[in-house]
């Protein structure tokens, strides 16, 4: 799951995104309105973090031309702003749901699982790839019936993979999607994390789902 954080404080903001980090989420962020719905424009989230009191555009504005140039990513409001009129308005702009600062990291944690449960429900909930099936609320990966424990990262790499099945993906479509703005797609990090999750989902079994197609990318059977 790919999350921007558009939060002009910066302690917030650093704060935010090293946590969602340590929960695999891939993280960009801005500091101000224009510069979070350029990025929100231009780049596919699953979810934006959205402060109510931003310079250059507030958080009123930018929710309500995502939300009318049919931006699909679901919005959480952050904001100081606590009266029953600030929630209404927000919640009216767009927003999916509404956390009043200050808030406790696990707080944001479970709104964020929620509003994405509720985004997912309308699509789906399981994915698929021959025996190989990842649980999309529980993130619980098994192959013929045996749990496959991944790490925050290998699980976003297989989710996108999985949801990608049949597709040859390009390593800078990968790097969009499972890593943040700034990942270097010079380095091998992809390729490494690839043989990780071949040596838990093919080691030892006499159907190979990951495939290496030279020169283009990787492909999960379908």
């Amino acid at each position: 799951m790919r999350i921007l954080v558009i939060e002009d404080e910066k302690k917030i903001q650093e704060f935010i995104k090293r946590g969602l980090k340590e929960e695999g989420y891939a993280i960009d962020a801005a500091s101000d309105g224009e510069s979070g719905y350029f990025l929100a424009k231009t780049n596919d989230y699953d979810l934006i973090l959205l402060d109510l009191m931003l310079p250059k555009m507030d958080g009123i504005t930018v929710c309500k031309k995502l939300k009318e140039e049919g931006v699909a990513a679901a919005v959480i409001m952050l904001t100081a702003k606590d009266t029953v009129k600030d929630k209404v308005i927000g919640l009216d702009s767009g927003a999916d749901d509404y956390l009043t600062k200050p808030f406790a990291f696990e707080e944001l944690l479970a709104r964020i699982r929620a509003v994405l449960r509720k985004k997912e429900a309308k699509t789906v909930t399981r994915l698929e790839a021959d025996d190989l099936v990842l649980d999309l609320i529980s993130h619980k990966v098994t192959r013929d019936g045996e749990e496959i424990v991944l790490t925050a990262k290998e699980y976003a790499l297989l989710e996108y993979l999985m949801r990608n099945a049949g597709t040859i993906v390009t390593r800078t479509m990968i790097s969009e999607h499972v890593w943040d703005i700034d990942f270097d797609t010079f380095t091998n990090v992809i390729d490494v994390y690839i043989n990780y999750l071949r040596n838990k989902i093919d080691a030892g079994r006499k159907k190979k789902l990951i495939q290496t197609i030279r020169g283009r990318g990787y492909l999960l059977k379908a």
